[in-house]
């Protein structure tokens, strides 16, 4: 292994070494039968840092022996991808990795269409980002698109019990075992990274956890001992908040400060000013915005201020649902296939449309749903300061309505 980083040693060379995604490449799955039928296809796999996009990336063209390149869409430049399109005039198809997808300029974009389209170039695109809101739609359409799912403790540990055979006489138990692979929050790479300093650290390179809480900076507290702890504490910070009790939300703030992870405090919080506080506190969604890029430019320790302001804030705000009610009500009508024609005076031709801003209070009756929906009731406003404004101006309509019918 020489100087080589543990995480790059033990890279996977055939599915069957890479953690997890069984749902990916298990027995009878999607590229294990790709890899098995020596056939692959352009797709982007996304997911959280750490849980194997470029793990399986590396599996498949190494166990399918193709010739392939690894990009990233940030660190190279036009003329790296240049360079690799030559290539293909020497050796055909080449499979080109490209990490960070999600960032790839329109000069790269440009690039590497044609060479898609005319099947030069199959592209295995990573991204941590969500594929269909970041990643340019000619591309995306062009792709497969494979969802890579967190890896539970059980996976971490199974990995890190077979990297550490490549750590000479090392000593490590079950128990510190479970603690790296909790701090590691589901990120593989970490988990390694975190087992290689552990072991370097040591003069008789026993592992336990005390070595391991000196190495990682991260405070220790009770849910870094409990497999499903961290989730747990996530989970009781969102219904403390949703059920008013300001006391519980800011305990199970602190110790999700503590543990140092602001990523989900961040994503939480974003939750529940939309789910949870909705329409009954609009400016909610604003605040929790400003308090986040508040804490990133501060850091800690001084995050926790804004933090916990706008956490008392949630917790002490009206609560309404009725945004997400009613886009599931909608959303259940299309899965189910209940859709319809758009009418005709509202479609791309606009034949016979009224334009509302000529009529008085700009409001004129005209069908906007389907024939067969459109008495469809998805919004039903509830009893707080936001939406009986709302209320009333779904009344003023349909008494203008009732008039004209």
């Amino acid at each position: 292994m020489k100087n080589e980083p543990l995480a790059n040693y033990l890279r996977p060379k055939k599915l069957n070494d890479v953690i997890g995604q069984e749902h990916l490449i298990g027995k009878d799955k999607i590229l294990s039968n790709l890899v098995k039928n020596k056939k692959i296809f352009s797709m982007i796999l996304f997911g959280p840092p750490g849980i194997g996009k470029t793990s399986i990336a590396n599996a498949i063209t190494e166990e399918l022996g193709i010739k392939h390149r690894f990009l990233n869409a940030v660190v190279n430049n036009k003329k790296d991808f240049e360079i690799v399109f030559e290539e293909t005039k020497i050796y055909g198809n080449i499979v080109l990795v490209v990490d960070e997808i999600h960032r790839l300029n329109k000069d790269k974009q440009d690039l590497l269409l044609p060479m898609l389209e005319n099947g030069k170039i199959t592209l295995i695109g990573l991204t941590t980002s969500n594929p269909y809101h970041k990643i340019n739609p000619a591309i995306r359409s062009r792709c497969q698109i494979f969802e890579l799912k967190a890896l539970t403790k059980e996976d971490i540990v199974k990995g890190l019990k077979k990297a550490s055979k490549a750590l000479e006489n090392i000593k490590i138990d079950t128990k510190t075992l479970n603690l790296i692979s909790t701090m590691a929050n589901g990120d593989f790479r970490f988990a390694i990274n975190l087992l290689e300093v552990a072991y370097y650290s040591t003069s008789d390179k026993k592992v336990d956890c005390d070595v391991v809480k000196g190495v990682n900076t991260k405070s220790s507290n009770p849910m870094d001992e409990d497999e499903s702890g961290h989730y747990d504490v996530l989970s009781a910070f969102q219904k403390s908040i949703r059920g008013s009790d300001v006391n519980a939300s800011l305990h199970y703030l602190a110790r999700l400060i503590s543990s140092g992870d602001l990523d989900s405090i961040y994503r939480r919080m974003t939750v529940i000013a939309y789910e949870d506080i909705g329409l009954a506190n609009p400016s909610m969604g604003v605040k929790v915005e400003a308090a986040i890029n508040a804490s990133e430019r501060v850091g800690l320790p001084e995050a926790r201020i804004p933090l916990a302001k706008t956490v008392i804030e949630l917790a002490l705000s009206p609560k309404s649902n009725s945004a997400e009610a009613a886009i599931d009500l909608a959303m259940k009508d299309i899965e189910n296939g209940n859709i319809g024609d758009v009418p005709s005076h509202i479609n791309a031709q606009a034949f016979g449309y009224k334009y509302p801003h000529d009529y008085p209070g700009s409001y004129v009756v005209q069908q906007y749903l389907p024939d067969n929906l459109k008495n469809r009731v998805y919004y039903k406003p509830k009893n707080n300061k936001y939406e009986k404004v709302f209320k009333m101006t779904i009344d003023n309509i349909e008494n203008i309505k009732s008039k004209e019918n």
